[in-house]
């Protein structure tokens, strides 16, 4: 579907038309989805979509139009993960992982091995960074509606993404961290 085209639907539901809330939300949902996983608690992602969709339509009167509404719905997306982060680390909670001591090295996950090592290496950069890179990446957003999403300069993405990309290449082929001194040979 096509921005414009959810644009008007999200200016309808505005309006009071409750086929175009719904028209909104089956348009948007999955890719809202995706982004909820990758930024926050994957199992809480049904939680996140739906508390999204909750401040988004309680936003909707306030929404002018101005930028298209995907990534209007995006950017609240984006401030619904960085609560539930804040929230996670003010009561941290004990893993599977942690039950079995120490901490998981993902290279030394079993299953479909690259994607479970993709995953959890992208879960474990910093929040500015992943969110960059998921958004571009993973998302198809240009560098241009990232910025719009993250509220930053398009430069700022563009940082952020080099960065994250370095630092998954890394922890993904084991290299030593570029600003880790190498040992001598």
């Amino acid at each position: 579907m096509d921005d414009d085209e959810i644009t008007r639907w999200a200016l309808a539901a505005r309006a009071g038309d409750r086929d175009a809330a719904a028209t909104f939300i089956h348009a948007t949902s999955a890719q809202l989805r995706r982004v909820l996983r990758s930024l926050a608690d994957s199992d809480q992602a049904e939680d996140l979509v739906q508390e999204t969709y909750l401040r988004a339509f309680a936003a909707l009167p306030r929404y002018a139009g101005d930028a298209p509404a995907r990534l209007w719905l995006l950017s609240i997306a984006r401030r619904v993960a960085a609560d539930e982060v804040r929230s996670a680390r003010r009561s941290p909670r004990v893993s599977d992982v942690e039950l079995a001591g120490g901490r998981m090295d993902f290279r030394a996950s079993p299953g479909p091995s690259g994607r479970v090592e993709l995953q959890q290496a992208v879960a474990a950069l910093e929040s500015d960074r992943r969110e960059a890179f998921v958004l571009t990446r993973m998302l198809g957003l240009s560098y241009a509606e990232a910025a719009e999403v993250c509220e930053c300069a398009v430069g700022t993405i563009r940082s952020r993404v080099f960065r994250a990309r370095a630092e998954l290449l890394d922890s993904l082929t084991g290299r030593q961290d570029p600003g880790e001194a190498a040992e001598p040979g």
